[in-house]
């Protein structure tokens, strides 16, 4: 479904992201692994759009998207969860959710129901503001937000990071969920017992390199050892 080759990105001399290239298949999950500062991040906001690609190609569903703006994106069936949630605290849960809905793939001026069955707490807090949630209840509705698009594939950067116990179960139920119906996801994950719990697929970068990838159930403690372990 999402496909990249030989993706390059610089911040200023510094070269970030190494040739990267990687396959999501339709219908399962990618984590993408690796210590801080290796690139993770810069390589969800290229294929988002929010940051160009110096050179190298990106494909979703057979398409070059390589050039295509991030709303472009949205609209073909993109959604993103960026790292620390930015939701827009001064607005209500409701408000926040219903800003996508003019992207919404497919059309639609109504929240789906399904966001409040996957998240319940939402609709409970729908006339809180943004900012008055916890860190957990926030990266709730920073996947809720994403999900209102109607999207084909998921880019989660860190949607574990700094969550309640409670809440990290919450959010692993959800992908899983997710990805049994029929969704993508490529999901930038840290903790290797969250990624062997979500994913079909595995990929480690050092370096702004690709250094190891291949089945989850294939990722032994050696392989964490040398490549994850802080």
């Amino acid at each position: 479904m999402l496909t990249v080759k030989n993706l390059n990105q610089f911040y200023g001399q510094s070269h970030i992201l190494r040739d990267v290239s990687l396959n999501a298949p339709k219908g399962q999950c990618v984590c993408v692994m690796g210590r801080n500062g290796v690139g993770k991040t810069t390589l969800l906001q290229c294929l988002m759009g929010l940051l160009p690609a110096a050179s190298g190609q990106v494909f979703f569903e057979g398409q070059d998207i390589t050039k295509a703006k991030p709303e472009a994106r949205a609209a073909l069936g993109l959604g993103y969860v960026p790292q620390g949630r930015q939701i827009f605290p001064v607005l209500t849960v409701e408000e926040n959710l219903k800003l996508p809905l003019p992207w919404r793939r497919g059309g639609g001026t109504e929240l789906p129901e399904l966001i409040f069955e996957l998240f319940p707490v939402l609709k409970d807090m729908a006339n809180r503001r943004g900012g008055d949630l916890s860190g957990g209840q926030q990266q709730q509705l920073a996947m809720a937000r994403a999900l209102v698009l109607n999207p084909k594939i998921l880019l989660l950067d860190e949607p574990t990071e700094g969550i309640q116990p409670n809440v990290v179960q919450d959010i692993i139920n959800v992908v899983k969920r997710l990805i049994a119906e029929g969704l993508t996801v490529l999901e930038v994950e840290q903790k290797a017992p969250v990624a062997k719990k979500v994913g079909d697929l595995y990929v480690i970068m050092d370096r702004g390199q690709v250094v190891a990838e291949g089945p989850m159930d294939s990722l032994d403690e050696e392989t964490i050892r040398s490549l994850l372990s802080v």
